[in-house]
This record gives structure tokens, sequence and C-alpha cells, in this order.
């Protein structure tokens, strides 16, 4: 089976940042991908912005590296990067300050007529300056789009303040706020297995669902990022985007179309309907921990105020909630999040288990029967899992086994799987803001964690310490175990 290309409209692509570890990870990979598939049409012009004096060839070199460094050789030849880094040009450029814009206008003119988008790979206390620069030097056309990554400020005010800033220049429908989680496969596919098929969405409710799990680990620590890291946190970092949007995802009502304002208005009510976690329940519904020295993918690594080079943080690695949607739909279903570092696998899934059976038919002699599970796996290995109860094969009586019925994408349809920066950039091209967050999204979810964090700040209580390597601390699995459940953890991963 093969994937269909749809060219998209000429366009120029300004990547403030371009030589930072975004820019060389996943923005030049994705658009190397895109130019070899054919999607990238003749003319259109990508420009590498930084503050680094170099030339068009001193940069052509360095993005050359950096695709050989993030492309296997079987994805990649001279030739065809080659072709592809004709399209880049360098403009150097420091974009804190008001002089040399001069150089970025120089290289954008004659493209007045064209799609202009502005990547900001940057800081984000960058995105409201750079944002004012560029309008201040008339480089926004009717056309010009502008991407930010996250975060999106550290708290609901800040985030207003980003917001506000950007809004001075681009009106909210040329904003496009990226979450790579939103562009993989198998998140659009949770659209797909809801919406497309009789069989899930009648079933998708609290009469006939148990409870959700949304886990998203890591096995790596802070690395080179403890300095972020440790004014972020885990709750920050991971849930307040990533993994709330999943949850909506999940729970939003079917969107009259899958037109994005649709099915973002939809998400919003999802962020607006989530039951506060506050002083008198925070206790007993989030959990935060941090790390400590342990192993973790077959070699000693350190805890992360070693890394961090400090005696004592109270930030957190690692973070379990309970959350509780107050619909029709979703009464009485929790919804469980876990997200952390250094934990013992690299996953992240979503696991929707169903109720169980009414009444079984079968004698003791058959085995327990188990609940019916819906696994959603994002990485590594983007699939479904669904897992059913079925008959052991062979003779001698009936014996019953809980067993999936997988489906991974790559083997499936024999494709390469696209990054999802692959998509996302590209739908930013096409003016798709359907995998994209809307303000009010942004600014309702930090609604929620905002009463978290200041429950947090304000207690005496330190993260509970978990071995590197292991699933969290106790207080995680206590608190799922509480419900009578546990953590879903498939061995078969």
């Amino acid at each position: 089976m093969t994937t269909r290309i749809i060219p998209v409209d000429i366009f120029d692509l300004a990547v403030f940042g371009a030589t930072g570890d975004l820019a060389q990870r996943k923005i030049l990979p994705a658009l190397y991908h895109r130019d070899q598939a054919g999607q990238i049409p003749p003319g259109a012009r990508i420009l590498a912005v930084s503050r680094r004096a170099m030339s068009d060839d001193d940069y052509r070199a360095f993005a050359r590296k950096a695709l050989e460094a993030h492309i296997t050789e079987k994805e990649r030849s001279a030739a065809e990067i080659d072709t592809f880094l004709k399209r880049v040009s360098y403009v150097t450029l420091d974009a804190t300050q008001d002089k040399g814009w001069e150089g970025l206008a120089k290289a954008l003119k004659s493209g007045e007529d064209r799609i202009r988008v502005f990547y900001l790979a940057t800081s984000p206390d960058l995105f409201g300056p750079i944002c004012e620069r560029i309008g201040k030097n008339n480089l926004v056309t009717p056309k010009s789009r502008v991407v930010i990554e996250k975060p999106i400020g550290k708290d609901l005010e800040s985030a207003r303040a980003v917001n506000d800033a950007i809004g001075k220049v681009f009106p909210e429908s040329r904003v496009y706020r990226i979450d790579h989680y939103l562009g993989k496969e198998t998140v659009q596919n949770l659209m797909a297995l809801r919406f497309a098929n009789a069989l899930f969405e009648p079933l998708w409710n609290a009469d006939h669902i148990d409870h959700v799990q949304i886990t998203v680990a890591e096995t790596l620590g802070v690395e080179g990022r403890a300095g972020y890291y440790d004014t972020a946190g885990a709750l920050r970092d991971m849930v307040q985007n990533h993994m709330l949007q999943l949850l909506c995802l999940v729970a939003m009502e079917p969107p009259r179309s899958i037109d994005a304002d649709a099915v973002r208005d939809e998400k919003l009510k999802v962020l607006k309907s989530l039951r506060p976690i506050v002083a008198h329940n925070g206790a007993n519904m989030t959990v935060r921990g941090q790390y400590r020295a342990g192993a973790s993918a077959g070699g000693a690594v350190p805890g992360y105020l070693d890394e961090l080079g400090s005696p004592a943080s109270k930030t957190e690695t690692f973070v379990a909630l309970k959350a509780e949607i107050g619909s029709w739909r979703w009464n009485s279903v929790p919804f469980y999040l876990r997200t952390g570092k250094r934990l013992p696998s690299r996953v992240s899934e979503i696991a929707v288990t169903f109720k169980p059976i009414p009444h079984s038919v079968f004698d003791d002699s058959a085995g327990p029967i188990e609940t019916n599970r819906l696994v959603i796996r994002l990485q590594p290995d983007e699939g479904v899992k669904l897992w059913l109860m079925i008959k052991d094969p062979g003779p001698g009586g009936m014996r019953l086994q809980h067993v999936p019925l997988d489906m991974s994408f790559a083997e499936a349809f024999g494709v390469r799987n696209p990054d999802a920066y692959e998509r996302l950039i590209l739908d930013v091209v096409r003016g798709n803001q359907t995998l994209f967050m809307r303000r009010d999204e942004v600014e309702a979810a930090w609604n929620w964690i905002d009463p978290i964090l200041d429950e947090w700040a304000e207690s005496a209580d330190l993260p509970k310490p978990y071995t590197a390597g292991t699933w969290g601390p106790a207080a995680a699995v206590a608190l799922i175990e509480r419900d009578g459940r546990t953590w879903h953890e498939d061995d078969a991963r």
C-alpha cells in the first residue's frame, strides 16, 4: 500500500533558531523527507535565521551534518541532500535586536504573494519580541503565519501575556501552536477509530468504559536541559500540553465535522469540564516524584539532583494524577495520567479499559475472564491493540486466554511512518489548524493546572523519591490501586 502525496502551495519558511537543537533534530529532517517525497513544490524557499555569523555555504554544511546525524543511511542519499539544500539560504540576525532585519526583508523580497511561514524555534521568552519586530519591519503579509513551540507561558497569567504579544501582530487564525504529539499517526487514528467505526462510538461512555489511562514514559533524564527543566517540571512540561490534549481527543464529543474549529470547540468543552484539583483533594488526586540514582537502559545513571548539581529541589520529574470530567458521558469514569523521566521503558500510550461482562456462562475450569482493553500506542511503535478473550486452541475443553489483536502501522501499511513534524509543518502551509491548539485551549488547560501548582507550592512536602529504572514512587501505585485498579504495563510492547 502506498500513501498519496499531495503537494502544497509554494511557500517561504523562515526558521528562527535555525542552529538550535530543534531545527537540527526535527525541522530540517522533516523538511528533507517532505522534499524527497515530492511534496514541496519547486521554488519554495527555506530561510535559516540565527544570530551566528555564517554564509549560505557554511549553513548548508551545518545542515548536511544535522541531516546525516538524524536520518538513517537507508533514508537519505547525498544527491537528495544536495537537491534539498539548494532550497536553503541563511540570514544572520539577532532577533533580540532592532537592527539587522533588512537582511531578512531582502531574502523574503519577491515572495509577497506566496504563503509565508515564520517558525519560532527559539526560547519562549522571545516569541513576543520576535513577532513585534516582524510586524515593525513590515514582514507580515496577508498569507503570513507564525508557528510557536511549547511551553506557552509557565502559568495562566504568563500564557495570556505571550498570547497577547503574538496577537498584536498575527490574528488568531494565523497562529499555529504546535504540539508534536497531535501530529502522530496514532493520535489521528484515534479520531478514525472513534468516528469512522460503528464498533466503538456506541460504547464510548460511562456505561461501558471503566477507566482510561494515559502514560508518557521516558528512559532519559533531563540531560542538558536541567536548567530549564528545574523551572518547569513534569506537570508543566508534559501534562499541561501533551497529555491534556490526548485526554481531550479521547473524551471529546463527536464534532459536527473535521473542521479545525469544530474539533477544537469540543476539546475546549472537555478542558472546561475537568473537575478542579485543589487543596482539599490534591493529596488524594496527585503524586509527584523525583528520580534518584539507579539503572536505566542497562547502565548506572545519576539522580536528578546530581544532574542538576544542586543539593535540593522541589521540581518533580514524575507526575501521576487522577482526572475527572463532569459530563454526562464520563460521569464516574476516572482518567489516570502518568508521566516521568528515568522510567523502565520509553512508551506513550492510551489504554481504554472496558467494564467487565455482567455474567459469565463459563465454569471455573475456563479460567478468569479479563476485561477488554483498547491500547493505542503513540511510541515507539505506533499501532493499536484490542485485547479480547478467546478460546485457547486445541482439544480438552474450554480454556480462555486474554490476547491482543495487534496492528502495527508500519507492518500493516508497509510504508515509512512520517514524523509528526512532517505533517504539522505542511499543515501550517495548507492553513489547516485542526492539529494545533487554539488560544482558549491553552488558557483553559492552565486554568486547570494552576491550582495544582499552587497546592504543591504551598505544601511542605517534597516530591517522593523513586529509583531510576522503576515506574515511579510507590504512591503512584497506591493512587490507582485505592480504586481497585492497576497501571497497564504490557510486557509485550
